[in-house]
């Protein structure tokens, strides 16, 4: 089956009764890798030299400055290493909701489509979150404004589920 078949783009090819599959369980444990794995803090600073494993969430205030200091890392650098740091620490804050929303929305029975388009909508947003977030610093404030309409739209999508498996339980 399609991608464009599974977001309800494209009919089903003619003479098959398959049906759409629900990819929330998939998106589920690719949201989990992203935002507890790749997003992770930790191997960029193992990268740059200044992880350690004692107490890894006090590396960059205690050991940042003077990574700075010593020429090992440069200021924008220590910066994009602790905006890594929070964007790690919202993606992991923000992924109850999506799992929040698919399971409710798969167990009231939202149409797999439905629940494929906004998985997708909240990956799509939580890519382009982490992304502006990395890369974007203090020298472009106007553009770090991307930031918050991506985390809307990914919240929007599980809010949208979410009411969705409302209105389905209530009825």
């Amino acid at each position: 089956m399609s991608l464009l078949t599974s977001l309800g783009l494209s009919p089903t090819p003619l003479g098959t009764s398959a049906s759409i599959p629900n990819y929330g369980p998939a998106a589920l444990i690719m949201n989990f890798i992203f935002a507890y794995g790749l997003l992770s803090s930790r191997t960029l600073k193992q990268y740059h030299g200044i992880d350690h494993n004692v107490s890894p969430r006090e590396d960059l205030s205690k050991y940042g400055p003077a990574a700075v200091q010593s020429g090992k890392i440069t200021q924008s650098t220590l910066d994009m290493l602790k905006r890594n740091e929070s964007a790690h620490a919202n993606a992991v804050e923000n992924y109850t909701l999506l799992v929040a929303a698919v399971t409710m929305a798969s167990h009231a029975g939202v149409e797999n489509v439905s629940v494929n388009r906004a998985v997708l909508g909240y990956t799509l947003a939580r890519v382009g979150y982490a992304v502006v977030y990395l890369f974007v610093g203090a020298d472009r404030p106007k553009l770090s404004q991307l930031r918050g309409m991506f985390w809307w739209t990914g919240n929007l999508c599980c809010l949208g589920l979410l009411y969705r498996a409302g209105g389905l339980l209530s009825s």
